[in-house]
């Protein structure tokens, strides 16, 4: 509610008027602010029809901020003439006044100033007038007193033009009296309670009428997921660090690429059904890149590059079965792949963040599908601390003394990189992590052989066909 005597004040002018009146007159008379009428007019409102209000648009202008220092000080120009002595001024002092640059433009366009360049010690300013009419500030005068009307619309468009003048639009309301006026306020009530009920007395209250229009409490506007949060702020820090996102729109995969091609033998057992989740239909992939599968079979099978293999029999069924993918590092393969197809190599830097899926039995901190976040970086003569210089750079923008999970590292084999075509001397390292895992290691530490020693797992790496640890 708008403060009473405000609002019995506003209705004492309304009695006395036979038309209406203006609410933005009537906050000029009183010598408030307009939104305090504004206020008595919309409480007044609520009480039903004692007043009558419509909203009217009006333009006028108002003096800017610079505008009404002109007013109060005396244009730019002016100020200038007012400041050069008899004996003139150095245009270099001048020109360090607030006022110097504007002014000299303009009173020299009035020619009450002129500019001896060629006097003895520098260029120097004079005045050539000695009395001087400040129109720009008379101007703005009569439009600080409401008498803007007396200004031609050219005059007030070169003051709006030097922004000493701005064209505003206001609001107001146009008030008369309602079919219930008063000067009197009556309290409406807003609630009918159980004793009004008991007693009776309802019958001699006035309720406030309901507002079937009226807006509810808004809702909370939505969020983003946490997930998508962390997600966001890993593939940041990826692409801050010059790497590019691998495609990683196929869910389903077949076992060569998630496994094969990997250099994990057939007969691993995160090959199981109890692991895996096995597609039934289509339940096989018969598209391969051919040298490269019988490359990658013999590999397995009888070894190669440097290495003896697992000397097991290598079959083509296990390789077809479609799955959906374990792992991530399956698109990294493939991407391996189509980057030693390359006439010439060259160097990259891959990173992927997707959705990864596990057989597993469900509980508090397992689910049947997680997100897997992975880096691969290819190029000559890389090493472990290339990766250990990488991931002291990539948690370092994660932010140290946060609470984040940290996975796996290492270096692809030579039996995965070479049958793909890739050139000798080729290493390729990578990392790996999750974003959904509860289990987070809580670091805060300076030496980033410490977090690869001790925070990082590398056990698992060792055990692992696909990476190896050397030097």
């Amino acid at each position: 509610m708008a403060d009473t005597g405000l609002v019995e004040t506003l209705l004492r002018r309304v009695e006395k008027v036979d038309g209406g009146l203006d609410s933005q007159d009537v906050a000029t008379s009183l010598g408030v602010d307009h939104q305090a009428i504004v206020g008595a007019v919309k409480s007044l409102q609520a009480l039903g029809d004692v007043i009558s209000a419509e909203q009217r648009s009006a333009k006028h202008w108002e003096l800017t901020g610079e505008g009404c220092e002109i007013a109060e000080q005396g244009s730019h120009e002016a100020r200038v003439v007012s400041s050069i002595p008899e004996e003139g001024m150095p245009q270099s002092q001048l020109m360090k006044l607030a006022f110097g640059k504007v002014g000299f433009s303009k009173a020299m366009s009035n020619k009450w100033i002129r500019l001896d360049k060629g006097h003895e010690g520098g260029a120097r300013i004079f005045k050539t007038v000695e009395h001087l009419e400040d129109l720009v500030r008379d101007k703005l005068l009569l439009v600080q007193k409401g008498q803007a009307s007396q200004l031609e619309e050219k005059e007030k468009n070169e003051l709006k033009k030097r922004k000493l003048l701005s064209e505003v639009t206001v609001k107001s309301y146009w008030i008369t009296k309602g079919s219930c006026f008063s000067t009197t306020i009556t309290k409406q009530e807003t609630e009918l309670t159980p004793e009004m009920i008991a007693s009776g007395s309802w019958k001699e209250k006035k309720f406030k009428p309901y507002n079937f229009e009226a807006l509810g409490v808004a809702p909370d506007c939505g969020h983003l997921h946490p997930l998508m949060k962390v997600r966001t702020q890993f593939r940041q820090i990826f692409l801050e660090m010059g790497f590019t996102e691998m495609p990683t729109n196929n869910f389903i995969e077949s076992s060569f690429w998630n496994f094969d091609s990997l250099f994990q033998p057939q007969q691993h057992p995160a090959r199981d059904q109890h692991d895996t989740f096995f597609l039934s239909d289509p339940a096989q992939a018969h598209e391969f890149p051919q040298d490269y599968l019988e490359r990658v079979r013999k590999v397995h099978s009888e070894g190669g590059f440097g290495s003896q293999g697992y000397k097991y029999d290598w079959k083509i069924e296990e390789a077809q079965k479609n799955i959906l993918r374990t792992h991530t590092t399956a698109v990294s393969a493939r991407m391996l792949y189509k980057l030693a197809q390359q006439e010439k190599f060259t160097p990259v830097k891959y990173f992927s963040i997707d959705r990864v899926f596990r057989n597993e039995t469900l509980d508090a901190t397992h689910l049947a599908e997680f997100h897997q976040i992975e880096g691969v970086v290819a190029d000559y003569g890389l090493t472990l601390g290339d990766l250990m210089g990488i991931l002291h750079q990539f948690f370092n923008k994660l932010g140290l003394k946060k609470w984040v999970e940290v996975g796996n590292s290492g270096m692809f084999r030579p039996e995965m990189l070479l049958p793909m075509g890739l050139p000798e001397g080729v290493t390729v390292i990578a990392w790996g992590l999750s974003l959904e895992r509860p289990t987070m290691i809580k670091y805060g530490i300076n030496n980033i052989r410490e977090l690869v020693g001790h925070k990082v797992n590398l056990q698992m790496v060792y055990d692992s066909p696909v990476c190896r640890l050397d030097s």
